[in-house]
């Protein structure tokens, strides 16, 4: 059922209007408080020095159209908000055919979809159409309005911090600034909201949680620049989730450092979720991994994508739909693929045995009674692997490695094993 309540908050924000700025945003964020009331929605003012980059001016637009010479509208923002470039400058002027078609942004890849483009930083004027559109523009004059605003306001984002056990935290980001897109990007929202919401619930954390939904690229740039510190201090594993609505392969996109706990769990969990699953290096980033693991930054942020950014057909179209690219069945299965994740990080602890040489496991009826050919079970014989690499060096993961296992298979032995205190749990992954 999660997948259904997952793609029902994906088809309620789909036509809201987002950007960089904006109560489009806004207001996305407020349903999500719906789903987890611990979401706190918080701002940065226009024109906040966040490193070399400034926040950028609200933007509003209420109305934007083009009506050809007998008045009727062509295009209009109403009936699908990519039809305008996100952060267009106000416009009302008759144009020429020929002036028209040079501010029309079509994509010839695909001749029946409207492109999503930006000008976040340039200001200029424009319309988002389908190339066979396009060509069927006539010779002739049309009157193109566009009523937007740029003001000071803020940018919006939203933060859940949810303490556990340790102050040491894991960190998942994911961003609001994309309009009416599935895959790319109502399924990174909708499926981290719920995957904090589970978390929410959850009696006894390990760690501490902080989720953000922020802007692209300016939204975790001012977040950084605001929490740098507290994040260097209290980070050990993070990812960014983006592209995970589809029901394709997913995707490893690795941290900048390449080896950090967040790379193996995740490579770990793909490798027995999906093994079909694409690789990608560094040199593929193009999120916000690129801000958590700059230079001088460096926090251990993977990706947690299916089908990566820039590499399906439907990406930065209308195309990429609530019907034919996102699914029910790929959003639930990336929401528990994250919550396997997650609790593969809370049980990586390292276990250490508390008796010299092998642990006598049949008067705890862990051990046949009787030795036949000196034969071994196959829990027998995996117990007594799993007990060779408790030496305090191993955490649970690597173990899981060596036995070429599962780590979510050790979990109920190693409860097996403290219960017969026959081991103990030397620390967490730090």
């Amino acid at each position: 059922m999660v997948g259904k309540k997952i793609h029902d908050l994906a088809k309620l924000i789909w036509p809201i209007h987002r950007s960089l700025t904006g109560e489009g945003n806004r207001e996305t964020l407020k349903i999500f408080q719906k789903f987890c009331n611990k979401l706190e929605i918080k701002e940065f003012k226009s024109g906040k020095k966040v490193f070399d980059w400034k926040v950028p001016q609200e933007w509003s637009v209420s109305e934007a159209w083009v009506k050809n010479k007998k008045g009727r509208k062509i295009i209009d923002f109403k009936n699908n908000n990519l039809h305008l470039i996100a952060y267009s400058k106000a416009i009302n002027k008759l144009v020429t055919e020929k002036e028209l078609k040079k501010n029309l942004f079509s994509d010839p890849k695909k001749s029946n979809a409207i492109p999503y483009v930006t000008s976040y930083y340039k200001k200029r004027w424009g319309f988002c159409v389908a190339e066979n559109f396009k060509k069927k523009i006539k010779k002739g004059n049309y009157r193109v309005f566009i009523n937007s605003h740029f003001f000071n306001g803020s940018m919006s984002y939203g933060e859940i911090y949810l303490p556990g056990k340790s102050k040491k935290e894991i960190f998942l980001s994911t961003y609001i600034c994309h309009p009416s897109m599935g895959n790319n990007e109502i399924s990174g929202p909708t499926v981290t909201i719920h995957v904090a919401k589970w978390l929410a619930q959850q009696k006894k954390r390990n760690y501490s949680y902080r989720i953000v939904f922020v802007p692209e690229t300016i939204g975790s740039i001012a977040y950084i620049h605001k929490n740098l510190k507290k994040l260097k201090k209290n980070i050990v594993a993070g990812f960014n989730i983006t592209c995970v609505g589809d029901d394709r392969c997913y995707s490893f996109l690795p941290s900048r450092n390449g080896e950090t706990i967040s790379d193996k769990i995740l490579k770990h969990v793909l490798k027995w979720t999906d093994r079909n699953y694409k690789s990608y290096s560094w040199l593929d980033r193009g999120s916000d991994e690129r801000q958590y693991c700059a230079p001088g930054i460096d926090l251990p942020i993977a990706s947690i994508i299916r089908s990566k950014y820039g590499t399906y057909k439907e990406y930065h179209s209308s195309d990429d739909n609530l019907k034919t690219v996102v699914t029910e069945r790929g959003l639930s299965n990336s929401y528990i693929l994250i919550k396997k994740v997650i609790e593969s990080l809370e049980n990586n602890v390292v276990p250490v045995t508390k008796i010299l040489c092998e642990p006598m496991l049949s008067k705890r009826n862990l051990y046949p009674d009787i030795n036949y050919k000196n034969e071994k079970s196959s829990e027998t014989k995996l117990l007594s692997n799993i007990l060779t690499y408790c030496d305090g060096k191993h955490d649970l993961l690597q173990i899981a490695e060596l036995n070429n296992i599962p780590i979510w298979k050790l979990y109920n032995i190693l409860k097996i094993l403290r219960k017969e205190k026959i081991i103990k749990i030397l620390n967490v992954q730090k």
